[in-house]
């Protein structure tokens, strides 16, 4: 994994904002999308988007820039890894991951239940049944008997950090999983949007080692409030 240490500049430290600095994006209609992720991917990947059923619906900027860094940064590393997405909406992340990569294990992506029917169907649209697994995932619940059997240790997720109630909940869920799997590794993005997004980040340090990823594009998606981090067991 390339990282390095968290720079203290405050352009690139979600922490040295201290007001809420981006309005959320504007919500789109359903939508088919073809992404070739700036030509990382031989061949485009397909993406309904629909947020009939919740915001999860729709393409977001940390999944772009998290999709975009493991098919640049790990596409040829993978073929042992264990994978689970959280939090995966329609299953960007993974999916892309899931359309270049080759590894033996079969993926999860994971949601709550109003993602299911997105999520599922997005794995068959894109011809990966073989490869990917949809599965509610609620966080800050017991996790699912297949997941414990998995013991993931590559974990995707992408603009997680949006709810401020939620965020008890993400920490347990990440806290159960590197539990079962100390040696597992978070990817971690998120667009800081509000000052209590911060708040997220002061409590997962207390838990978690917290590394800046190192990516080319990190001067432009840093500019738009994006945040790319790998978390690791203490």
């Amino acid at each position: 994994m390339s990282a390095r240490s968290r720079s203290s500049s405050p352009e690139f430290d979600p922490l040295a904002f201290d007001q809420d600095f981006t309005p959320l994006p504007e919500y789109k209609a359903a939508t088919d999308t073809a992404l070739d992720f700036d030509g990382l991917l031989p061949e485009s990947l397909k993406l309904h988007q629909d947020l009939r059923t919740g915001c999860g619906g729709q393409l977001w900027p940390a999944g772009m820039t998290l999709a975009k860094h493991m098919l640049r940064y790990h596409g040829d590393k993978l073929q042992k890894a264990r994978i689970l997405e959280i939090g995966a909406g329609g299953g960007l992340v993974g999916l892309a991951v899931a359309k270049a990569c080759s590894y033996e294990t079969p993926m999860y992506i994971t949601d709550q239940l109003e993602m299911e029917e997105l999520m599922a169907h997005n794995i068959t649209l894109n011809g990966l049944n073989d490869k990917v697994k949809s599965m509610i995932l609620n966080w800050g619940e017991p996790l699912p008997e297949e997941i414990v059997a998995l013991k993931p240790d590559t974990i995707l997720a992408a603009d997680c950090v949006y709810f401020e109630p939620a965020f008890p909940l993400l920490l347990q869920t990440l806290k159960d999983l590197l539990a079962l799997e100390p040696n597992a590794t978070v990817y971690f993005c998120f667009k800081k949007r509000r000052r209590a997004d911060m708040q997220f980040l002061k409590a997962a340090r207390k838990t978690f080692k917290i590394t800046e990823l190192e990516d080319e594009d990190r001067p432009v998606f840093s500019r738009e409030g994006l945040f790319l981090y790998a978390l690791t067991r203490k």
